[in-house]
């Protein structure tokens, strides 16, 4: 259904935080790239990535992209305290998390060392290259 709405409307405000707005077609374009790089990084269809952002425009690109690339998402309160979180990640056992500065001090550098860390917040993403194309993948064997 998303991606009909960015096909019938692509100019059309998706979303709006404090003074950032987001097309459908902006938004679209960000979490494919980022879907791409996801899938580049190894995400699997079903395979959780956890998700520890402040509310922010960053936080519903990297959802989408996260179920563009077939994963499932692991949602993060970066205001739960540090002790839960690590629970949550020891249970749940993702391999990518993707996160700001603020996820980052909520989990805590020891509960990053097993993580593939994907910081959302950089001025000039590694993603910013990838295909702006909906993510397909080849059928698994």
């Amino acid at each position: 259904m998303f991606e009909q709405q960015v096909r019938r409307a692509p100019e059309a405000v998706a979303l709006v935080h404090e003074d950032e707005e987001l097309s459908y077609g902006e938004l679209n374009a960000r979490a494919n790239r980022l879907a791409h790089h996801l899938i580049a990084l190894g995400v699997r269809p079903d395979q959780p990535v956890a998700i520890c952002l402040e509310r922010s425009p960053a936080m519903v690109v990297g959802l989408l992209a996260i179920l563009k690339a077939g994963g499932a998402y692991l949602p993060l309160d970066p205001a739960y305290p540090s002790a839960r979180l690590r629970q949550i990640v020891e249970d749940a056992a993702p391999r990518r998390l993707l996160c700001d500065a603020a996820g980052r001090a909520a989990l805590g550098p020891e509960a990053l060392v097993d993580l593939t860390v994907v910081d959302l917040e950089t001025a000039t993403p590694a993603w910013a290259d990838q295909s702006l194309t909906i993510p397909t993948r080849a059928p698994l064997a």
